[in-house]
């Protein structure tokens, strides 16, 4: 693929006010002007250029949100206070009562919760397939479907979605196709392959200090106008605002995304590679025997790699605590959900991130007791790191009872 999303962002020119070489931090909730009149033309969207009040907009969501919309190639975007900030209000804003989507199974937890438990008392209904089984999709989409949902890797079980394929059903049956990239930001770009909208939780890999909470939405002009507007725009009325200080701190640490996204991946795929080596039951896509891994060959921006996060399978809950508290206690990382921190981050999605998902439906998508879901840090000695977390598991006598 020849589109660069790191070069997007790079060819992006902000000063500060005062000619700093960062964008100036807007630090008011409320806007003053000069007449009466722009005030009116503001509230109706009228005064290009004019801010009215920090839930409507401010220039450091604006600057934000214009890199990220770079980075995804789409002609607008809007920041959200989180990631579950950017989610809901794009389904609310598709979705009438009595309508209804289509959805990966293997998702994220809250995301998960959002369409199986509240969107139905809102009158919107969810059919939850296996996204990596086409003819599934298809055969759930009614006439009343609205809405295809997927993550362009799947959290937790890092299934990868056909992203062209599904755009292509999503265009036959006139849905929108709304995909969630946070786990492969830079490495996948879902604009390019046919999504309609793009979400990410900033949270994680783009903001990359796990200081902040955040979201946003990657859409078409139209779209983003669609969620502002101040009579009926979901991401308006239900004010899930991020604050400019936040904005301004994720858009600093966009700058090295990049560089920070090669060497997740680096990482993990050497670990993912002496994991599977070892004979446990490894996942993540850049390896061989990941059922998709030629598919997210042809849609990778081959730059940035297969990603950040891999999964193992120990067996069982309690020997996957033992693992995770004693690599924590030998510094190789913290027993922490979120993803996307310079350290590594470990933790036990059936009774975490993917708690939400009831325990009979997290064994028919495959999601065992034993599974670590790993976000692999940027460790500079990943040969070190490796040799740790292998004596960790010796020491547990892990790597006989996992053996493939």
């Amino acid at each position: 693929m020849s589109f660069n999303p790191a070069n997007k962002i790079q060819d992006l020119q902000y000063f500060g006010e005062f000619g700093g070489v960062n964008p100036s931090i807007s630090d008011s909730s409320t806007y003053t002007f000069l007449s009466a009149k722009t005030m009116f033309d503001t509230f109706e969207g009228n005064a290009e250029g004019c801010y009215l009040y920090s839930r409507h907009s401010s220039p450091s969501n604006l600057y934000l949100g214009q890199a990220l919309a770079s980075m995804e190639d789409t002609e607008a975007a809007t920041v959200t206070a989180s990631g579950m900030g950017a989610i809901t209000p794009v389904l609310m804003q598709l979705c009438d009562s009595g309508e209804h989507i289509v959805s990966s199974r293997t998702i994220y937890g809250g995301t998960y919760a959002f369409l199986k438990n509240f969107a139905p008392r809102l009158g919107i209904s969810t059919s939850f397939v296996d996204i990596t089984a086409l003819d599934k999709v298809v055969d759930a989409i009614t006439e009343k479907t609205k809405i295809l949902y997927c993550e362009s890797v799947s959290n937790p079980l890092l299934e990868v979605a056909d992203i062209r394929a599904l755009s292509n059903i999503a265009k036959k049956y006139n849905l929108q196709l709304v995909v969630d990239n946070t786990f492969s930001p830079l490495s996948i770009s879902p604009k390019k392959l046919g999504a309609d909208i793009v979400i990410h939780s900033l949270t994680k890999f783009i903001n990359g200090s796990s200081d902040t909470v955040g979201g946003v939405v990657c859409a078409t002009q139209e779209f983003i106008d669609q969620l502002r507007n101040v009579n009926d725009g979901a991401a308006m009325l239900l004010g899930s605002t991020m604050d400019s200080l936040r904005s301004a701190s994720v858009l600093k640490n966009l700058r090295t995304l990049h560089i920070r996204m090669q060497q997740h991946s680096k990482n993990a795929l050497f670990l993912a590679q002496k994991f599977e080596a070892l004979g446990l039951k490894t996942v993540y896509p850049g390896l061989k025997s990941h059922p998709s891994h030629e598919l997210f060959n042809t849609m990778m921006n081959e730059e940035y790699g297969f990603g950040g996060m891999l999964t193992i399978d120990v067996g069982s809950i309690d020997k996957a605590n033992a693992l995770m508290e004693l690599m924590q206690e030998r510094n190789l990382g913290y027993l922490a959900v979120s993803l996307g921190f310079y350290k590594t981050l470990f933790s036990a999605p059936g009774t975490s991130t993917s708690s939400e998902i009831p325990e009979d439906e997290q064994k028919e998508m495959g999601l065992s007791d034993g599974l670590i879901r790993f976000s692999i840090g940027l460790d500079a000695d990943i040969e070190r790191t490796f040799k740790m977390m292998k004596q960790c598991m010796i020491d547990l006598d892990i790597l006989e009872q996992t053996m493939v």
